[in-house]
């Protein structure tokens, strides 16, 4: 064994992951000609569109594919989660992940993981090599570990994500400005601890892509006035994968995917409003800014994105469902969200998920009774005051999709089909011959 190979930790095979946030892979896979890297990604390995998760949304989305199990297990469900037994609600940060990451079975096979601007990862492990957190993160001060990359990156005049506040101006010019500013930096980072080369598992992923996409997607799809500057952005992300790959050693699998994909946004649909005026939802005063101010009279309530609960007896604070009549109530909330239809006549729940079909594990008890999975243009909102109207428009133009999202593994043996982002992780582990047991996973490897 040479120097080399002790500082990596052992000689087994590499993997560089690359996280595209958001990124749907029909918008890489139609215009091959702007982005001739990920094509050539495709020509000479595997690629093809992947489902995201119940519900496609970035908090659940990145546990579970850095950990290959549902939210039942990781115990996160969306950006706004509640307490078990309360009204109480909180943002999961990466301490409330309660499965195995990825970089933790790395790092007990004795090797190192770089892990760099991964959502849901605030405060940075310190039993990993490096890791700089990502979305949600207050500083590079606080997201950062060890101290040298601290150092490193904020010399570098690194950011941990873009200011989206300017995405709400009417005029994008400084929004994207501020987009290209930031992943360029991302990968000025990116590139220098790749080529450190000492790692065994580098895990790096550019949230900028989904930042875009929420304010410009339907620009791009229907001709909008800045679909250059969409086209011209992703241009850059292409030769940023073109030249990543470039620099990796010939013992390294790149693996590029995306947690969900994306589709032009109509409009948004704000479920409490919905059961407000369905009589789902009370409150006890007019002055409603909370999930704590519900009635007690109240049946089901809503949580981002598209979160159904019923007001359950002995599991809510105030439960008026008594457990007798819960498949009864559920089917009834259930036919309701299939039937609704939008302002344009189109329904706007592609369909409506159980529980039970979604979710397994230790964690199912602050699982949805429902999550609707909404038709394209429909961005499934909550919120619990300042909503009069059940449709509305908001500053972005793009919104998650279910279906869509992006997987490219340079390996032409990989065998995507019908894959989903549960089999991100076996895979990874099968490609770099670290053991596991199947059956505590939800995927499957694809090599």
């Amino acid at each position: 064994m040479g120097l080399f190979d002790r500082l990596r930790g052992n000689d087994n095979p590499r993997v560089a992951f690359i996280g595209i946030d958001g990124v749907p892979f029909s918008l890489l896979d139609e215009h091959r000609d702007e982005f001739p890297n990920f094509a050539r990604l495709a020509d000479e390995g595997t690629a093809g569109a992947i489902d995201s998760i119940v519900p496609p949304e970035s908090s659940a989305c990145w546990p579970a594919l850095t950990t290959g199990v549902n939210p039942g297990e990781t115990g996160v469900y969306g950006f706004q989660d509640r307490e078990v037994g309360s009204y109480d609600t909180y943002v999961p940060m990466g301490r409330d992940v309660q499965a195995t990451r990825l970089w933790d079975r790395v790092s007990e096979a004795g090797m190192n993981a770089t892990v760099m601007n991964v959502p849901v990862t605030f405060p940075p492990q310190r039993n990993v090599q490096r890791m700089v957190s990502g979305f949600l993160s207050p500083s590079v001060d606080k997201a950062s570990h060890p101290d040298e990359l601290r150092e490193t990156l904020e010399s570098m005049g690194y950011r941990i994500d873009v200011n989206a506040k300017l995405g709400h101006q009417e005029d994008k010019t400084e929004f994207v400005e501020d987009a290209h500013d930031t992943i360029e930096k991302r990968f000025e980072a990116f590139s220098h601890y790749i080529e450190q080369d000492d790692w065994d598992l580098f895990f790096g992923v550019f949230m900028t892509t989904d930042r875009l996409n929420h304010f410009l997607f339907k620009d791009y799809e229907r001709d909008g006035p800045n679909k250059q500057a969409f086209i011209d952005f992703y241009k850059k992300v292409d030769d940023y994968i073109g030249r990543i790959r470039e620099m990796l050693p010939d013992d390294v699998t790149l693996v590029v995917a995306s947690d969900h994909g994306f589709t032009s946004l109509d409009y948004e649909v704000h479920f409490n409003t919905w059961l407000e005026q369905e009589g789902w939802l009370s409150y006890e005063d007019d002055d409603h800014a909370e999930l704590g101010d519900i009635a007690d009279e109240t049946t089901a309530y809503s949580l981002i994105p598209g979160r159904f609960y019923l007001n359950l007896e002995g599991r809510e604070p105030r439960g008026s469902v008594p457990e007798e009549e819960y498949e009864e109530k559920r089917a009834e909330l259930k036919e309701a969200l299939e039937n609704l239809e939008g302002p344009d006549g189109r329904k706007v729940c592609d369909r409506v998920v159980e529980r039970e079909e979604a979710f397994r594990g230790d964690h199912e008890d602050i699982a949805p009774d429902l999550v609707a999975i909404p038709a394209h243009g429909f961005d499934l909102k909550a919120g619990f005051k300042g909503h009069d109207d059940v449709f509305g428009v908001g500053p972005r133009n793009g919104m998650h999709s279910f279906d869509n999202a992006s997987l490219f593994v340079d390996d032409p043996e990989a065998n995507i089909g019908e894959a989903d982002l549960f089999d991100i992780a076996p895979t990874i582990l099968d490609l770099m011959e670290i053991e596991y047991e199947r059956a505590e996973l939800d995927g499957a490897s694809l090599v």
